[in-house]
């Protein structure tokens, strides 16, 4: 009986010590900078993350997941051109911005997994985090890092080098294709992403 209140009282304390510290390392890095690092998985959430597939990653692997890229800027551009009283140059910037826009919420900004499988282990990663299991360079990665380049270029071709059009596109690109390059893995900026609750640290 005395042992095993003595080992409970060992790991209340043990588990307030690493609270403390979680505590200390969330305000040393707020405090330090606005860009910091993700550190890496502990081994339980590495071994909560290899229990089951990633649903939530892996359908970009997919046979045909690729078209819905293609489709849905066709879409949006159908959508944009419609509408009346906008030129063909502010209809592409639109569809460059609203793809862009969507790609960086989806693949950059959500972090974690929509439903609960794996007891919390992708909550500290976005999505691109978790394509391909983090590896870079990957078919699926090279294919997503490709297509708003692409569509960059072809909206610039269309908006006739229009500086003030081309303007947008670049700056719209930039923040999409900057947050997928290899240099950038893990990293954090705390002005654009939000911030994350104890329970998820």
């Amino acid at each position: 009986m005395a042992s095993s209140s003595l080992s409970e009282s060992a790991a209340v304390r043990s588990a307030e010590r690493k609270m403390s510290i979680n505590q200390d390392m969330r305000r040393r890095r707020r405090s330090s900078s606005l860009m910091y690092q993700e550190p890496p998985e502990s081994l339980e959430q590495m071994s909560d993350q290899n229990v089951n597939p990633n649903l939530n990653a892996q359908w970009v692997n997919a046979k045909g997941a690729w078209m819905i890229h293609p489709i849905l800027i066709i879409l949006l551009k159908i959508l944009y051109d419609i509408i009346p009283s906008i030129s063909q140059e502010t209809s592409w910037t639109m569809t460059n911005v609203t793809y862009m826009a969507g790609s960086y919420l989806m693949f950059h900004w959500v972090r974690g997994v929509p439903f609960e499988f794996n007891a919390g282990a992708y909550d500290n990663l976005n999505m691109w985090e978790q394509i391909d299991n983090g590896d870079q360079y990957t078919p699926a990665k090279k294919f997503l890092l490709a297509v708003p380049i692409c569509l960059f270029l072809v909206s610039t071709h269309y908006t006739h080098y229009d500086l003030m059009y081309f303007m947008v596109n670049f700056m719209a690109t930039v923040a999409v294709v900057v947050p997928k390059l290899p240099a950038l893995h893990r990293m954090r900026f705390a002005l654009f992403n939000p911030e994350q609750t104890d329970e998820h640290r």
